[in-house]
């Protein structure tokens, strides 16, 4: 089994961001527990601020591995390019976002990947993150 999690613009800063809504565990020390709890599981992990980066790993991922959780960030909101990317590829994709993006700005309520990925999982943290690779694991 080959999981692939893609985080996009200012993920790379979480642990330190906001952390009232982020949290204050960085994903790399996260991506270790996952790594530590599903041994069996191979992860790749990619973390880009650049929609164009986040497209060709998409790319490159997307008609090889098992499963992608794709956390796009900002990108969620505005993508048509990353929507138009995950339609294009035939690995499943699970929108994953930490905050619960429906309690926050209206301008987070609209998706437009969410329509293009076999699910959503907002607003439980980054325990999203392990309720997506359960998903895969039982699919």
């Amino acid at each position: 089994m080959h999981i692939v999690i893609i985080n996009g613009p200012n993920l790379n800063l979480l642990g330190k961001r906001e952390p009232g809504i982020y949290g204050s565990e960085s994903f790399e020390v996260y991506f270790a527990e996952l790594q530590t709890k599903y041994p069996g599981v191979q992860f790749s992990y990619f973390q880009s601020n650049v929609e164009g980066e986040i497209i060709n790993y998409l790319h490159q991922q997307g008609f090889s591995a098992d499963g992608i959780l794709l956390n796009a960030g900002g990108y969620t909101h505005t993508s048509v390019a990353i929507r138009d990317a995950i339609a294009a590829i035939t690995t499943p994709v699970i929108e994953v976002h930490i905050s619960n993006v429906y309690a926050r700005e209206e301008f987070r309520h609209t998706s437009m990947i969410a329509p293009k990925c076999v699910g959503s999982i907002c607003g439980l943290g980054m325990k999203g993150y392990k309720l997506g690779v359960e998903y895969f694991l039982n699919a």
